[in-house]
């Protein structure tokens, strides 16, 4: 059984980052440089494997809570705050790069790492300016949200706020349907009516699931 210093230093996680950069290592070398140290019997790298093994992948581990991450034989609650930063980080710069969007697909490539997977619901919205680039990605609301709980006001003063001119709406469905209820209806036709008082186009609302999305603007409902 190797310790991670004991293995050849061209397959040290660590040194084959400086070497080659972090695009060309595994999924299990990142994680191995993120949890730093392994337990008996099994040095980081192994560590590592067995837990992506076990959680189903990235993707499955960027779905676990930092209470479930620190569950696991090894990680303890440092590491797993450690981890969960991290797969947040890289959710987030995904999805703050200032860029014209021209189609709810493109929105949903935006959204979809950081929100289709979430196990609770986030209501948010998308700003946009004059030429349709986003300003920002802001989640509103978060947990059991219904058109009673989230007001056109909660929606709308952030997106006065960012001077926006456009915006779109967007939500999860962890269930993984992504048709509206007929409460996501009322709700979309409220906030429509509020923002056009405004003067602020409501773009679209986009209901996002881990395998796709539902689209007003597609279905002709804004």
């Amino acid at each position: 059984m190797y310790r991670i210093r004991e293995l050849p230093e061209p397959d040290r996680p660590r040194e084959k980052l400086l070497e080659l950069g972090a695009e060309n290592l595994t999924d299990s070398e990142l994680l191995a440089i993120l949890i730093r140290t392994g337990i008996k019997g099994k040095n980081a790298l192994e560590l590592a494997r067995e837990i992506l093994k076990a959680s189903g992948g990235l993707s499955g581990l960027s779905r676990m809570s930092v209470r479930e991450l620190s569950s696991i034989k090894g990680l303890g609650e440092a590491k797993a705050v450690t981890i969960a930063a991290s797969l947040e980080l890289g959710r987030r710069a995904s999805s703050v790069e200032l860029r014209k969007i021209s189609s709810p697909r493109e929105v949903y490539g935006l959204l979809r790492p950081r929100f289709a997977f979430l196990e609770r619901e986030v209501l948010g919205v998308v700003t946009l300016n004059a030429k349709g680039a986003v300003i920002s990605v802001l989640p509103l609301l978060s947990g059991r949200i219904n058109a009673v709980s989230a007001s056109p006001k909660e929606i709308l003063s952030p997106v006065v706020r960012d001077l926006a001119d456009a915006f779109v709406l967007f939500h999860n469905h962890p269930s993984g349907d992504p048709r509206p209820s007929p409460e996501d209806l009322r709700f979309t036709e409220r906030i429509r009516e509020a923002s056009d008082i405004l003067g602020i186009t409501l773009v679209d609302h986009l209901i996002l699931t881990g395998n796709g999305y539902f689209s007003f603007k597609e279905e002709g409902l804004v």
